[in-house]
């Protein structure tokens, strides 16, 4: 075994001590790790070894090291996924229509559940990104009213996962939206396209699961759907 091997190896075992330490102890994000000496004197192993570690676990937003203070359990972070998410299809591992399959049949069950679970705020804000959409020319206003649009419908679903998953998307949506609202040249288009995320909105808004759900796949199916269909 090399050296750059044996250390890896200690790495990744490392790694896994961490992880298997937040798990029996049961700790919550901002909890307080033990730290990197202290780890590194019960496993058994080097401070470069374990803070390798600790920077691996960073990167991967498990646990969060900045600002010079004490290591603490990290939150969920779609960041992570969305990197994943990005090299698989610039590596042509995924096509972006395979991407937009997987968003579609998670937006309509998060437009459902939206429906059931939103607080009046979240209806509120839903309404406010739809209204901007009617209103704005300005494309990257557009853009992010788009994106606040689906997050916020994902936020109200009630379940972080598939809000966490929806953020994933959103560098791919950077580029997509703007592309998608270049290609409705007619005022019809346009008109289209916010007439259906407006009633997703009024959907959610109205606590009609069913009508969300239909009004979602409506919008996926002429507003995105048509968009990657030539990637397949």
């Amino acid at each position: 075994m090399t050296t750059s091997t044996h250390k890896g190896t200690l790495v990744e075992s490392a790694t896994a001590a961490v992880r298997a330490h937040i798990d029996a102890n049961r700790l919550k994000v901002g909890d307080v790790l033990p730290s990197e000496g202290r780890f590194a004197a019960d496993l058994g192993v080097s401070r470069p070894v374990m803070r390798e570690a600790f920077h691996a676990l960073a990167a991967l937003r498990m646990i969060d090291v900045g600002n010079g203070r004490r290591a603490r359990v990290g939150a969920m972070d779609g960041s992570v996924m969305a990197a994943s998410m990005g090299h698989a299809v610039s590596t042509a591992q995924v096509s972006l229509a395979d991407v937009w399959d997987v968003r579609r049949t998670l937006e309509l069950r998060t437009a459902e559940l939206a429906a059931l679970n939103r607080s009046d705020a979240q209806a509120d804000a839903i309404l406010a990104a739809a209204r901007t959409l009617a209103v704005s020319n300005d494309e990257a206003t557009r853009t992010l009213a788009d994106t606040q649009f689906h997050q916020t419908i994902a936020l109200a679903s009630g379940n972080q996962m598939f809000y966490q998953i929806v953020r994933s998307f959103e560098q791919m949506m950077q580029v997509a939206i703007p592309k998608a609202w270049a290609g409705r040249t007619t005022e019809q288009e346009k008109t289209e396209s916010v007439m259906l995320h407006n009633k997703v909105a009024s959907a959610i808004a109205e606590r009609d699961p069913d009508l969300a759900r239909i009004a979602m796949e409506s919008h996926f199916a002429r507003s995105i759907g048509d968009l990657f269909h030539d990637d397949r």
